[in-house]
């Protein structure tokens, strides 16, 4: 009874050991769901270009041209994806996209300002309500910021409840409740 009792207590021990953070850290998942884009690294400084043309000092540089963004490691589960892009320093939602199909995985430089993108095909954007009011991206109008991109795979194909009249806000909230998995990448302005 006491080698049993021996027996299990050394089998518990092996075990917890193998499920522990440090040989989790050990073996990481090759399909860890990612977000990078080859404008800059995670951490790095947002070109000018991504910056928005309507903060008022007329550089002609500034052209809210959305980043070239990319990810790879989504859940197989993933029904279509959604972008948000947040101000983290006061709270401003610059960004969303959603009804990405699920066979994509990037998005190019310069999505349209459009309700209906024509890249990536069936996509939608949020109306931004702010510096500038139009539909899509609105770049970073504010220096020494740090701005969040996050990328979600979604549980739906289409997020029917949302239309061109939807706010970022409410836009944000019906993607949060449809989201499986996120990643994200961040840049300083």
């Amino acid at each position: 009874m006491r080698r049993t009792r021996i027996a299990l207590f050394a089998l518990l021990v092996l075990c917890a050991a193998s499920f522990s953070p440090a040989a989790a850290s050990a073996n990481p998942r090759r399909d860890a769901f990612a977000l990078s884009s080859t404008a800059f690294a995670d951490g790095g400084m947002i070109p000018k270009v991504h910056d928005c043309a309507s903060s008022g000092d007329g550089d002609p540089g500034k052209k809210d041209e959305s980043p070239p963004l990319a990810w790879s490691g989504a859940p197989a589960q993933a029904r279509s994806y959604a972008i948000v892009m947040h101000d983290l320093d006061n709270g401003i939602i610059h960004w969303v996209i959603y009804d990405i199909p699920a066979g994509t995985s990037a998005l190019p430089q310069n999505v349209d300002h459009a309700y209906q993108p024509t890249v990536p095909a069936g996509s939608r954007q949020a109306y931004y309500r702010g510096s500038a009011n139009f539909f899509g991206y609105q770049g970073p109008c504010t220096t020494d910021h740090t701005y969040e991109w996050a990328v979600h795979a979604l549980n739906k194909e289409s997020l029917t409840e949302l239309d061109s009249n939807s706010t970022t806000q409410a836009a944000e909230t019906a993607i949060d409740a449809a989201t499986i998995a996120t990643a994200s990448l961040r840049g300083n302005s």
